[in-house]
């Protein structure tokens, strides 16, 4: 099960001094045996920080943007590593960088978590070199101009409203996922047992799937599913709406078997919004429509899972 125990959220020098140093404190100096005198330095008060923090608000892991572009002193404590903390947090810097309108980014990455870098767009260049005793190698990734097919001060422009949404019957599950769909631009992860007749085989989902899909260039609908025979055999509605916008609608059904028994479902959303219910099959649940740490915490595992998974054979005899 994924933990859901921290939050990534706007830092300010002034004000969380003492935690972002914690954290620095910890990973840098003590961790890497880094001198004081160069981890901290004036682009510290001049700068973008962001900061994780567990369910008890505790500094867990920290970021910045640097005036001149540069994202920097990234570090996530050691007991947090491997729960997508680091990856929360470059996501969340990127984005400021992008509403701020930032042409590119660089980064001095630590040669060993080149890979971890190249999986957000940046890409090395230039010979390595030794910064405080540590092969470095300079990154950069351009960021692209916002999307053309956005209107000037329409809502999609703006960052979501962050809410959280109160699921804890049918009904409320339906009116979330239908809130969370309709400030779906063109991008969808769902991560299903089977499909959930109850809530997406429903007319006004089905409408806003048939929305989302038809949106145009880079529509796409991607659908973990556990057990899709009954779906299939109950004539399921998505799945003939998949089978109209083959080119949209993806499915796969997970092989490894702690894929196959993971007891949770979930939805993610291109608008960083999310509905995830421990148990997938029961309604009750948590739904936000803007949370950065935790939808960027599931699309990684998403992803992940996604990778080692195959089509359902019998979704490939439905041309799908």
């Amino acid at each position: 099960m994924i933990e859901d125990r921290f939050r990534v959220e706007p830092a300010d020098w002034n004000v969380d001094q003492a935690d972002l140093k914690f954290v620095r404190t910890e990973v840098f100096i003590l961790g890497q045996n880094i001198p004081e005198d160069e981890e901290w330095d004036d682009l510290d008060a001049r700068s973008v920080h962001v900061i994780a923090r567990d369910n008890d608000g505790n500094p867990i892991g920290t970021g910045r943007l640097t005036p001149d572009d540069k994202i920097g002193r990234m570090a996530v404590l050691d007991s947090w590593r491997g729960r997508q903390v680091g990856a929360a947090i470059m996501r969340a810097l990127i984005e400021r960088a992008r509403a701020q309108h930032r042409p590119a980014l660089e980064m001095h990455a630590q040669s060993y978590a080149i890979p971890f870098y190249e999986r957000f767009g940046f890409a090395p260049y230039g010979d390595e070199f030794m910064e405080c005793g540590i092969p470095h190698r300079m990154m950069r990734l351009e960021l692209a101009p916002p999307d053309a097919s956005y209107r000037p001060g329409s809502q999609l422009d703006e960052t979501p409203e962050p809410r959280t949404l109160a699921v804890e019957d049918r009904d409320q599950a339906i009116a979330a996922v239908l809130e969370l769909l309709r400030a779906t631009k063109r991008e969808l992860c769902i991560y299903t047992r089977d499909l959930d007749a109850a809530l997406l085989d429903q007319e006004t989902v089905l409408e806003e799937f048939k929305r989302i899909g038809t949106a145009g260039r880079g529509a796409s609908v991607r659908v973990l599913v556990q057990s899709p025979a009954a779906a299939i055999a109950d004539g399921h509605r998505l799945i003939h709406l998949a089978h109209r916008l083959p080119s949209v609608f993806q499915f796969r059904t997970p092989e490894v078997e702690e894929d196959q028994q993971y007891p949770s479902a979930f939805l993610v959303t291109d608008r960083r919004g999310y509905y995830f219910r421990v148990l997938g099959s029961r309604f009750e649940g948590e739904a936000k429509t803007y949370a950065p740490g935790r939808h960027a915490q599931l699309r990684e595992y998403f992803n992940q899972v996604w990778e080692r998974s195959l089509p359902p054979p019998g979704l490939r005899e439905l041309h799908l």
